[in-house]
């Protein structure tokens, strides 16, 4: 990422300051640490969320993501409102055009300090670094905040004073600072005194030019995310540990298409869970360190992406990968696209995927396996099927999770350990109820036969595909092309 140019003001009161409160992935008033410094220094506050649909194209983003992030800026809206404090929706094309909006805006109402908090892909920080050095030019100040992980980028670090690569001593290291010094999640601001025309608190509904995929099975207002908070700690935390892997079990918080559009944020989360279980980070055998262990990998992977920028333009993270031979093969991904691979674990899961937006993590590894390991095609081409259709989104953590999967990235699986898919099944799914409720075609088939339907002796009689491939063949191919690649570096 770009270094962002950022002058800071003293955060006392300064009579006469206008600001500008430019809202990204960070769609919340409570614990925004953008908005409360506006709130804390400015005498006028405005808010800003720009939609950007040609970025959002480019990358990949989900329609049903933006349904979410849609519903969200109405409850964000509201929220401002109670603070006195309006919001401006605008609809842009894609981030090159922001810093101009962004400079019209502050001209328009006569401010002369925009806020943020910072976000660590790429192109995000292209696009604040212009929209910098263009506001700094016509004397505006520009703040950016760390605030989107509860340790930022850059601070947990190795004894040589570098990023890590492996995520445990990672931990180690957070967790050492993490309890030195927890940081708790700020208030929601006072009401801003001020007054102004009430044209710019706007009742039209936010909408957006974008293909649309309903998000109304997820709730967006504060109470119910708050609420599936809590009763995530209080009732599934303890047993997180042994009931996370079974995608046909409630037993995941499903918090994460909150924290991917910032609705809820990470301090949020452990605050919540700390307030429950005091010593849980003394206990690492419990469901509530295996949750808080989550949070932490959403953070590497942030840190991963601010110190190597390269994971951010399709770069693998271990160059010598860039040497594996691919397959191309349109039929065989359409086949992992659409759930037809005669792997009914596989085509459960990305069943389930194309129709909720949803996937549970067992199944994203499992998946991401398969079409990396058993069909050999590039990680990339996963990577972006999930990006399109995910409801939580976020490049950190799915180009993480992908890399890891296909060997390719940081503290990645060994190429040599390829998932079974099969075994896989019968081991997270073994009665087949998950795989039941998604692939109908298979719903007779007894519990024996199940994961392998083709071995049915009543097979004939089914409309489901023979698998698609030979996974102990297609194991050996793997492993092979990936020593040969490794031999070439």
């Amino acid at each position: 990422m770009a270094n962002q140019t950022v002058h800071e003001s003293p955060s006392a009161h300064q009579p006469g300051l206008g600001g500008l409160v430019w809202f990204r992935a960070d769609l919340r008033v409570v614990d925004n640490k953008a908005l409360r410094e506006a709130c804390q220094r400015c005498e006028r506050v405005i808010a800003l969320y720009t939609a950007t649909p040609m970025q959002w194209h480019e990358h990949q983003t989900s329609p049903i993501q933006v349904d979410l992030i849609r519903r969200r800026l109405e409850v964000l809206r509201q929220q401002l409102k109670a603070l006195n404090i309006p919001l401006v929706v605008l609809e842009l094309a894609d981030f090159h055009q922001i810093p101009e909006a962004v400079l019209a805006l502050v001209q328009q109402h006569q401010l002369n300090h925009v806020f943020a908090n910072k976000q660590y892909e790429w192109n995000e920080g292209q696009r604040d670094d212009l929209t910098a050095r263009l506001l700094n030019r016509h004397q505006v100040c520009f703040s950016a905040f760390d605030h989107d992980c509860v340790i930022a980028p850059g601070e947990v670090l190795t004894r040589n004073g570098d990023p890590f690569k492996v995520f445990t001593p990672f931990r180690r290291q957070w967790l050492t600072q993490y309890r030195q010094q927890p940081p708790q999640p700020e208030a929601r601001p006072a009401p801003v005194v001020q007054n102004l025309p009430d044209a710019l608190f706007s009742d039209q509904p936010v909408s957006f030019t974008y293909p649309e995929k309903s998000s109304v099975d997820w709730p967006v207002d504060e109470e119910a995310v708050i609420q599936r908070l809590r009763t995530f700690c209080l009732e599934k935390a303890p047993d997180y540990h042994q009931r996370r892997d079974f995608p046909a079990v409630d037993g995941t918080s499903c918090l994460s298409p909150y924290l991917a559009i910032g609705a809820l944020s990470p301090r949020q989360c452990l605050s919540a869970l700390f307030a429950e279980y005091p010593f849980c980070l003394d206990e690492p055998d419990s469901g509530e360190f295996s949750w808080c262990n989550e949070i932490i990998w959403r953070e590497f992977y942030r840190h991963l992406i601010v110190a190597w920028p390269k994971i951010s333009r399709d770069q693998p993270f271990q160059p010598w990968t860039r040497h594996v031979r691919w397959q191309e093969s349109e039929a065989l991904l359409s086949a992992w696209q659409q759930g037809e691979t005669g792997f009914p674990i596989v085509d459960a899961a990305m069943r389930q995927l194309r129709e909720t937006g949803w996937m549970h993590n067992r199944l994203r590894m499992i998946t991401a396996s398969f079409l990396t390991k058993d069909l050999l095609i590039h990680w990339q081409a996963g990577e972006q099927w999930f990006m399109s259709h995910l409801i939580d989104g976020d490049l950190a953590s799915n180009n993480g999770g992908w890399q890891w999967a296909a060997s390719t990235g940081t503290d990645a699986q060994p190429y040599f350990r390829v998932f079974n898919p099969t075994t896989q099944g019968e081991r997270f799914d073994p009665k087949g109820e998950f795989i039941r409720k998604w692939v109908h075609e298979l719903k007779d088939v007894p519990d024996k036969y199940i994961h392998e339907p083709h071995r049915w002796p009543q097979a004939n009689g089914l409309n489901y595909p023979k698998p698609i491939v030979d996974h102990k063949a297609a194991r050996l191919r793997a492993i092979e092309e990936f020593k040969a690649a490794k031999a070439q570096a």
